[in-house]
């Protein structure tokens, strides 16, 4: 009996580890942070594998449509939110609509607001450093694509980094339990299937071909789309700026991401909203933070100084009297 309930506590303790964020496992020696938790990561690598549930669902126009939408949809509030407000702090919002914002970005299934903004604050402080924890230049491409956030020393959330955000009680929750938001977009798609079944059977849909296409496959994807700013924005595209690090511009990437494949551009002026500095750069996710701000959601958009625009080839990052604090 003894057995059973140690057996039976296991069993709850990992199922905490997958819904709980707060209390990981400290990393131990450097040799024990680099290994890779596979409980926490199972359900990373679980949705790589269902994604050949589609030969079993089949597909429709409608859950395809889905996919691409809630990729889109996703793919910008990592960019716009996670990324550009929190991280960078490059606009300014309400409280509430920053909890919106910490929503969408959650549903993205990236971890919590405040673990991916710390981390990337990190990066920008030891870009392509050996202490940059995704340099493509120091753990190769596998490692700053997918490996370097599957280790015991990842999982926890660097809150000195985001010391103006942790102090959020509401932001520290969606930190905590980060999978609370994607297993409700989840079942939500699924019930969304279920009824469009049952109303609209000519769309030829059901709740678990909408729940492949619009939760696996569209995560996935947008998993690889994000990755691809560590990885292949550290080795392949150009160089407009001199930033001490292997960042570049690329505009294929630029499009798959909504704009973060300018990411020389980024580099040389982490605190401008806009990353694609010239009118042919195309960057989706400035466009549509301009529409939110005359909406009147966002404002004070922080521009390119035109000592930055007309400046090529320098070795030194401009940075404003408040970033060191943002973009660190």
């Amino acid at each position: 009996m003894s057995e059973i309930r140690r057996i039976g506590f296991d069993f709850l303790r990992l199922l905490k580890r997958w819904v709980d964020s707060h209390e990981e496992p400290g990393p131990g020696s450097d040799k024990e942070s680099r290994k890779v938790d596979m409980v926490r990561t199972f359900p990373f690598l679980a949705m790589h594998v269902a994604i050949l549930l589609v030969f079993w669902v089949g597909w429709s126009p409608i859950a395809v449509t889905m996919a691409v939408a809630l990729y889109v949809i996703r793919m910008f509030a990592i960019t716009g939110f996670y990324h550009r407000y929190f991280s960078h702090r490059t606009f300014k919002t309400s409280r509430g609509m920053q909890f919106v914002f910490a929503l969408m970005g959650a549903s993205a299934v990236q971890r919590g607001p405040l673990w991916w903004a710390a981390n990337h604050r990190l990066h920008h402080a030891h870009s392509d450093r050996p202490t940059d924890v995704h340099s493509p230049a120091q753990h190769g491409l596998w490692g700053s694509h997918i490996g370097w956030f599957l280790t015991h020393g990842q999982l926890s959330t660097k809150l000195k980094r985001i010391k103006d955000f942790s102090r959020f009680p509401e932001l520290r929750f969606l930190d905590r339990f980060d999978t609370l938001v994607p297993l409700t977009l989840a079942v939500s798609l699924f019930l969304f299937g279920e009824w469009l079944e049952t109303l609209y059977p000519s769309l030829g849909t059901n709740g678990w071909q909408m729940l492949v296409w619009g939760f696996v496959v569209s995560t996935v994807a947008l998993w690889h789309g994000t990755f691809t700013i560590n990885s292949l924005s550290h080795r392949f595209g150009s160089q407009r700026y001199a930033t001490g690090d292997e960042s570049r511009n690329n505009f294929l990437l630029a499009l798959l991401t909504l704009g973060e494949g300018w990411h020389n551009n980024h580099h040389r002026y982490p605190s401008a909203t806009r990353q694609g500095f010239r009118w042919w750069e195309i960057d989706i996710t400035y466009y549509l933070l301009k529409g939110l701000q005359l909406c009147g959601l966002i404002w004070d958009i922080r521009p390119v100084p035109a000592s930055v625009l007309n400046q090529q080839n320098r070795a030194q990052i401009i940075e404003d009297p408040d970033s060191e604090q943002i973009a660190v």
